[in-house]
């Protein structure tokens, strides 16, 4: 049995993430613990059956100069998900890792078209519990270790 404890980083509202499978790196994302799970901005979703395998295809930029990368997956389910307006939509999900400051985090991320949000990734707090403190006063943090962290913000005067 590993009695290892986890370490606690801190973070802030906003906090740049990768996606090391997807080849994603540095995109900013929204800390929302209002949301349970993830959602990353994703365009021509769709599913084809290639060599007998249903297989999700999309589409995301991380980069507005450059063309959008197309990812095809087989492994995926879907689910009903609460969308900003209330209302429910069922959205594709898929696994894989995401990377927030030097911690990578299997997470499950749903697949959405976020074009009138202001940020491409909304990180729910299932992948964070346990792992993180989320300080609202601070932005791109780079999830330094929570005790250290807040030993500089809260320094007696």
């Amino acid at each position: 049995m590993n009695s290892k404890k986890s370490i606690i980083r801190l973070i802030g509202r906003r906090e740049y993430v990768s996606f090391p499978l997807l080849n994603i790196k540095k995109l900013e994302a929204k800390i929302d613990t209002g949301a349970y799970t993830c959602s990353i901005h994703c365009e021509d979703i769709s599913l084809s059956i290639i060599d007998n395998i249903p297989t999700l295809i999309f589409s995301i930029s991380d980069d507005p100069l450059s063309p959008a990368k197309e990812f095809k997956f087989t492994e995926f389910s879907t689910k009903k998900i609460k969308n900003s307006f209330g209302e429910m939509e069922e959205r594709y999900i898929i696994k894989t890792v995401l990377k927030i400051g030097l911690k990578n985090i299997i997470a499950t991320i749903s697949l959405s078209n976020r074009d009138n949000m202001r940020y491409p990734i909304l990180i729910g707090r299932k992948p964070l519990k346990g792992k993180f403190i989320i300080d609202v006063n601070q932005l791109h943090t780079g999830a330094p270790i929570a005790k250290k962290a807040l030993k500089k913000v809260l320094k007696p005067v």
